[in-house]
């Protein structure tokens, strides 16, 4: 019971520290270009004063459009409980398997596209359109990435593909770069950021994932808004965990789940601060350069099996 407890609380934590962490992003991504920077709390402000709000819905809206916010939140939120953030042996690690959170992805996908069309507006119909494409081109890059990892830990088990990460010690893998960097490619395509995306634009030739949600307001946007931030934070915890383990909990003891959160929370910081390195010095792209930017992506994973296949495995 301790055990399950300790999971609840792990996702719990999970939740409440994606708002802090896109706060921080924000915070030096406003220092770097030298502009006022907001608080670090500024985005749950934000998403308090949307659940204050009533909300407002077309006379067209279908269950599918009421009922996405809450499905896209949900699935969200399960895939947050299947990433270790503090520690590696709790009792949800029997399910983390990335091709599970491939897919949980892609469902909360399908949803937003579904309800950027319904209400039929040119804005929703086009931004669905976008996505899908995006994330047709994503999927197969995240998966390559992930049997690069599957290839080396034998598992496709994110607790376990961890565990042997930590266990193996310090070893300069290049497969691993490689899969690294797609996958830090295709974080960049799903969560809307700079190039492929503008999170703080709503030009109608830039908008990708904000013209779906333009219909939505007040509690229905806060639960849209809250779970992107989980997916981004997602997305760096799969990077700063897979790849770069040292510090996770591998006891349920005190001291271990300490030093975990402060080893992630220190991991994060600095994911945050490349983030927004690569986002100033990047500009906004094309749409139709999207598939040469994840094409790329998808070489770079490519690579690195291959490079799995030949110097790991003598292959």
């Amino acid at each position: 019971m301790i055990n399950w407890l300790l999971a609840l609380a792990q996702t719990l934590l999970f939740i409440a520290m994606a708002p802090f962490l896109l706060g921080w992003i924000k915070r030096v991504k406003c220092h770097m270009q030298n502009r006022a920077a907001p608080s670090l709390w500024q985005p749950y402000r934000d998403l308090g004063k949307l659940f204050r709000k009533h909300v407002v819905l077309a006379e067209q809206a279908s269950w599918i459009f009421r009922a996405t916010p809450y499905i896209v939140f949900g699935v969200t939120v399960l895939c947050a409980a299947l990433v270790p953030l503090v520690a590696v042996d709790l009792p949800t690690a029997a399910i983390a398997d990335v091709i599970v959170l491939v897919a949980f992805f892609s469902l909360a996908r399908f949803f937003t596209a579904l309800a950027g069309m319904d209400i039929g507006t040119a804005f929703g119909g086009m931004g669905s359109s976008r996505d899908m494409m995006i994330g047709a081109l994503a999927e197969p890059v995240l998966l390559m990435a992930v049997f690069t990892m599957a290839m080396t830990a034998s598992t496709t088990n994110i607790s376990e593909a961890t565990t042997y990460t930590l266990n193996s010690g310090l070893v300069l893998r290049p497969s691993f770069i490689f899969a690294m960097l797609g996958l830090m490619m295709v974080a960049v395509a799903e969560t809307g950021r700079v190039p492929v995306d503008n999170p703080a634009t709503h030009l109608e030739l830039t908008m990708v994932h904000e013209a779906m949600i333009l219909e939505y307001s007040g509690r229905h946007l806060a639960l849209i808004e809250w779970a992107g931030q989980i997916k981004l934070m997602i997305y760096m915890v799969l990077v700063a965990n897979v790849f770069f383990p040292w510090g996770i909990a591998t006891e349920l003891t005190a001291n271990d789940l300490a030093v975990g959160f402060i080893a992630i929370a220190a991991k994060l910081v600095l994911l945050g601060v490349v983030l927004v390195m690569w986002e100033t010095v990047m500009a906004k792209m094309r749409l139709f350069r999207v598939p040469q930017f994840l094409g790329f992506a998808f070489l770079l994973s490519l690579l690195g099996m291959l490079t799995h296949v030949v110097l790991e495995t003598g292959g």
